[in-house]
């Protein structure tokens, strides 16, 4: 959710603005922004894509060797020129990018607009500035100071870079509750809200810490301070990340290229945590932490979106594979509750970015009620990461798609290995199940791309009910969440109305709405549940509905029934949310480009939803 972007050093700033802004697309935004100093300022912004911001600026003054970009997912005020990034003051001497949200804004508008302040944009970002402004004016202060006591004056969320006209040679920046990365290179800084558009200029980075400033100078020199003004010095990471993974390689949209990608990071997510023929499934983050939590009284899993979904199959393997008791939560609802933690729980938190706002936040509270914490994140170094005791990353590379789909599929890799190692040191899977599992996962990447060649006949029955104007997915057991997550795809990037269900649930209401223009996808795997989801299928067809069915290589009975199959290869059913999930993302994806949608920037979304 929205994107920060700056530069300072020898180099022109205005390509490497311009490049790391389209790195930052993915994030998802409505309009994009720079500022150039070059003596005099520069700012050009516009609403709709960055190559519109390009096309703006190409016959303008594009010199200078600082400045900063943003691009904007609107909050406050509609998407337009004017509420776009960067904001400057009233005196036109400071100009500010934020992410986040600034939450007693209205207050301090009213207060500077008694101080004889006028405001051009309905943004709180402009508020932040003209705040700047005013105590950097009272006291005479260099930036860097303005803009920290300026922040002792704000509630919220925040990632800011400043600069100042008549300061030209250095940038200042601060965050809280929202992620910026300093990257130094070779007496040069980048700033960003993410590595992606710095990993081709350098690999040192610091991740900010909350409520912590950063001034940068164009002499190569740095410092960081507290909010309360105290000096800090921070580590220096190695940022890893390769270029390539951020490009379509010759795919239409990213989202392809990152299903296709699957069997790839589905082993990635196993590479060293498990081996078949040794008979151990280990993750490292465990470590010394294992007693405690395969002794919890339960686990609290927590996530948003996608990230919820790959918590509830995480439910079904705790509870089958290692007689653990979970509650998955949303996090946006958790700490808004009042919920009952212990320091007898363990709360797992499932966040890709490892930023998501509401995540984090529910994390706090389980900290501050003594819960031990575990983190699984994709992004290095992001703030979940930091915050919890332990964790694991699941290692998928960068996710550019917004509708999450091989770090869904390495989430629950991830968590399928943990609940195996936590069962087999509690003693709940049989020697010779355990082993079983161990040599069936280890062949889930190669099934991956099987089904991968169904691609074809998947875009065909995508073409038969592309003009639904609604879609029902009906799952048992381990694919009731998989149904889930089908219909969070389909609505994400084709606007397509669709809502999963538990089979069995379809009678207590949702039979009502089926219809011949209504396709019902079934996810018909489970070996345990057959013979219901068979009885499933003919109240469906019973209406007229049009069935399309995942079924297991083989399976003749549904075959019969169902208007149109996809097959999947038999696995063991734990295991069949990897192989399940699949179909389901592409028959979205061929609906979504059938339509006309930006499958990659589907609208009114967000990658990383860095705010409440």
């Amino acid at each position: 959710m929205c994107g920060i972007i700056a530069y300072i050093g020898k180099n022109e700033a205005y390509p490497i603005l311009i490049k790391g802004l389209q790195r930052l697309e993915y994030r998802g935004y409505d309009s994009a922004g720079i500022a150039l100093m070059n003596g005099n300022l520069n700012i050009y912004k516009k609403k709709g894509k960055v190559q519109e911001l390009v096309d703006f600026a190409k016959d303008r003054n594009i010199s200078g060797t600082s400045g900063i970009g943003h691009t904007r997912w609107a909050t406050h005020g509609k998407p337009d020129d004017t509420n776009a990034h960067p904001h400057t003051s009233g005196n036109g001497r400071l100009t500010l990018v934020h992410n986040g949200i600034i939450e007693n804004y209205a207050l301090i508008k009213q207060a500077l607009e008694n101080k004889g302040h006028t405001f051009k944009s309905q943004t709180d970002t402009e508020v932040l500035v003209h705040l700047i402004e005013e105590v950097q004016k009272q006291d005479n202060l260099p930036i860097e100071e303005a803009v920290r006591v300026a922040l002792t004056r704000v509630v919220g969320a925040y990632a800011i870079v400043v600069l100042d006209r008549l300061d030209p040679d250095k940038l200042v920046a601060a965050r809280k509750g929202s992620p910026l990365v300093l990257g130094i290179g070779d007496d040069e800084f980048f700033l960003a809200s993410d590595g992606t558009p710095i990993v081709e200029h350098t690999k040192k980075v610091i991740y900010l810490a909350d409520e912590h400033i950063a001034t940068v100078h164009r002499d190569g020199h740095y410092e960081i301070r507290t909010i309360d003004n105290e000096l800090h010095t921070p580590f220096v990471d190695e940022l890893y990340m390769e270029i390539e993974r951020m490009e379509k390689g010759g795919y239409d949209y990213f989202m392809l290229k990152e299903i296709y990608e699957q069997p790839t990071t589905i082993m990635d997510a196993m590479r060293g945590r498990i081996n078949a023929e040794e008979g151990w499934a280990h993750l490292g983050g465990m470590g010394e932490h294992v007693d405690k939590i395969k002794n919890a009284n339960r686990f609290i899993i927590l996530g948003c979106g996608t990230s919820w979904h790959a918590g509830l199959i995480a439910e079904y393997l705790f509870e089958d594979l290692a007689r653990i008791s979970v509650e998955v939560e949303y996090a946006s609802e958790f700490r808004y509750r009042h919920p009952v933690i212990t320091d007898k729980d363990v709360v797992i938190a499932i966040s890709q970015s490892g930023e998501t706002a509401d995540t984090y936040a529910a994390l706090e509270l389980a900290k501050k009620n003594g819960a031990f914490l575990y983190g699984i994140v994709n992004v290095v170094g992001s703030s979940i990461a930091r915050l919890t005791d332990a964790g694991s990353y699941i290692h998928c590379g960068p996710e550019i798609g917004v509708a999450s789909t091989k770090a869904f599929t390495a989430q629950v890799t991830l968590l399928t290995l943990m609940a195996l190692q936590i069962g087999r040191e509690r003693g709940t899977i049989s020697d010779e199940y355990f082993h079983r599992l161990l040599t069936e996962l280890e062949n889930i990447p190669e099934k991956v791309g099987k089904v991968l060649n169904s691609n074809e006949k998947i875009k065909y029955i995508a073409g038969e009910i592309k003009d639904s104007p609604n879609a029902m997915y009906l799952g048992r057991g381990y694919n009731f969440p998989v149904a889930l997550e089908g219909a969070l795809k389909l609505k994400e990037i084709s606007y397509i109305h669709a809502e999963g269900y538990p089979a069995a649930e379809m009678k207590h209401g949702p039979i009502a709405l089926i219809d011949e223009n209504m396709p019902v996808i079934v996810i018909a795997t489970n070996k345990s549940l057959n013979d219901k989801i068979v009885s499933n299928i003919q109240e469906v067809k019973a209406r007229k509905g049009i069935v399309i069915a995942i079924v297991t290589e083989g399976d003749h009975e549904i075959s019969r029934i169902a208007d149109y199959t996809i097959e999947i290869p038999d696995t063991e059913e734990p295991f069949t949310p990897l192989l399940s999930v699949i179909p389901l993302q592409l028959l979205s994806y061929h609906i979504a480009v059938m339509r006309g949608c930006n499958v990659d920037q589907p609208r009114n979304l967000a990658k990383s939803v860095t705010v409440e």
